[in-house]
């Protein structure tokens, strides 16, 4: 017969017999379950001050969970005053100020006496950045202030 294989070697008889695909079914790798790529996640920007040892430890627990982040030092570039007036509506003031820390003691009780509103707050917290409780996170989704390592495991 013209153009039939079937009496050659090569035809797909031979071919079916050498090539035995039922073997091979369980050996072939599964296909990879989708994953989900955020196509652009917010960056995080974690704000403080490099020498102060909350905010070493948060720069810590986000390189070891694999975190990419973005640190703005208050020192060198100063604490941008449209992101702090966000802070204290998301946070509220009186948790921006820290008035535990050593800043806040060596005040005079007049400069002190003028952070009685967010407005004062505000004014001090920008002529002096080391009266902010730190770190300061914009997660892109939320603001955190200071160092709680249950909180932010929940959000990365």
């Amino acid at each position: 017969m013209v153009g039939s294989n079937q009496g050659r070697p090569d035809g797909p008889a031979s071919f079916d017999r050498r090539f035995d695909y039922s073997s091979l079914a369980g050996s072939l790798p599964r296909p990879a379950a989708p994953r989900r790529i955020c196509q652009n996640p917010p960056m995080i920007i974690l704000y403080g001050i490099p020498n102060c040892d909350t905010v070493k430890k948060a720069r810590a627990w986000l390189t070891d969970h694999g975190v990419d982040y973005q640190f703005h030092d208050f020192k060198k570039q100063g604490v941008p005053p449209e992101q702090l007036a966000r802070w204290a509506q998301a946070a509220g003031w009186e948790t921006l100020l820290n008035r535990k820390g050593t800043t806040w003691r060596k005040l005079d009780e007049a400069t002190q006496a003028g952070a009685k509103d967010s407005a004062g707050a505000q004014a001090l917290m920008l002529a002096n950045p080391s009266v902010i409780k730190r770190p300061v996170v914009d997660w892109g989704k939320g603001i955190t202030v200071g160092f709680n390592a249950p909180d932010w495991e929940a959000r990365v």
